[in-house]
């Protein structure tokens, strides 16, 4: 008798083992997405302002100063025939009789040397990789430079500014970047990096007379996501860099040409998906058609989304601006 009130249940469980028909295929397999391998990498484009501290010192040389004129130097012990009117960007010499009564100070008595500001509008661009909280890359910078009046860092009650010739001209920079975020406060995302390469200075500076270093550039970007691929930044920075112009017959004289740097800008994300390609299409998030996958055709590029839902705003509308101060804002 049991065997009887059995029996159904064994041919149920039975059918249903011998029925079950696999999922996966209710479902259209989607291809590869081709374009992943791009979703971590960064293209960066900037511009801001700098502001270049020149400074140098001038041991093993005299300055010549004649009333009214700009300041000259010339190697101790040669005279003063023969001076050089600029050793900033450009070596220039003056062979004029020297004016009665003018003033004349050693390097071997007193510290000489001068130093002056050049003001910098740099445009940059970058592409770096992501990998979790670590980023590398590289980029480029052409900078215009104004260059501006040079002081004397000693004696000048004696000694007179002078501004040297030539003095705009652009400035590139080639580098590495190495980068690693460290901080995060609400949107904001705090990332300490490094610029390192070389700098090829501009059309204003005899570059046969110049002997480079490498240049460093240190910085802490701060960015905020504007959408799903565009990110705003600022990056305050400090550049290390210096050059050596040789001058002829006697030492060369190092400058030092440290810099900071505010850059404003944004990053873009190359997307993962192609755009959806239907015209009619208003699916906010990402879809399939077939079996391919597409991004949403009404995504801003400059518009914070969420995937899921479209918009994503960490603040209801019911709280915003003047419905804040209703008590039912609907």
């Amino acid at each position: 008798m049991a065997l009887i009130f059995l029996a159904p249940e064994l041919s149920l469980a039975q059918d249903e083992s011998e029925t079950t028909f696999p999922l996966e295929k209710f479902y259209v397999e989607r291809k590869n997405k081709a374009r992943s391998i791009f979703k971590n990498f960064r293209f960066g484009l900037s511009t801001g302002y700098g502001n270049t501290f020149f400074s140098h010192k001038l041991d093993g040389y005299d300055v010549y100063q004649a009333p009214g004129q700009s300041p000259a130097i010339f190697p101790i012990g040669t005279g003063a025939a023969i001076r050089y009117t600029n050793w900033v960007n450009v070596v220039s010499t003056d062979s004029s009789p020297t004016v009665p009564g003018s003033f004349i100070v050693s390097s071997a008595t007193s510290k000489l040397g001068f130093k002056g500001n050049a003001l910098n509008i740099p445009l940059k661009a970058t592409l770096h990789y992501e990998y979790k909280k670590y980023r590398i890359g590289g980029g480029y910078s052409y900078e215009f430079m104004s260059i501006g009046k040079f002081h004397p860092i000693s004696r000048g009650d004696n000694i007179a500014d002078f501004k040297p010739s030539g003095s705009t001209g652009f400035m590139k920079k080639y580098f590495g970047l190495l980068g690693v975020s460290f901080y995060r406060l609400n949107d904001y995302l705090f990332t300490a990096d490094a610029n390192i390469g070389g700098f090829k200075p501009g059309g204003n500076f005899d570059k046969s007379s110049i002997k480079k270093g490498i240049y460093i550039n240190l910085g802490v970007t701060v960015e905020r996501q504007l959408s799903e691929y565009l990110t705003g930044f600022v990056r305050p920075s400090f550049d290390y860099k210096k050059y050596t112009l040789n001058i002829p017959g006697s030492a060369g004289i190092d400058h030092q040409i440290n810099a900071f740097y505010v850059n404003v800008g944004v990053t873009y994300t190359l997307p993962e998906l192609k755009k959806c390609f239907h015209k009619e299409c208003r699916i906010q998030i990402n879809h399939a058609h077939g079996n391919k996958e597409y991004r949403s055709r009404v995504h801003p590029i400059y518009k914070k989304q969420n995937p899921g839902y479209g918009e994503n705003d960490p603040t209801l509308i019911k709280y915003k601006g003047k419905n804040k101060r209703k008590l039912n804002p609907y």
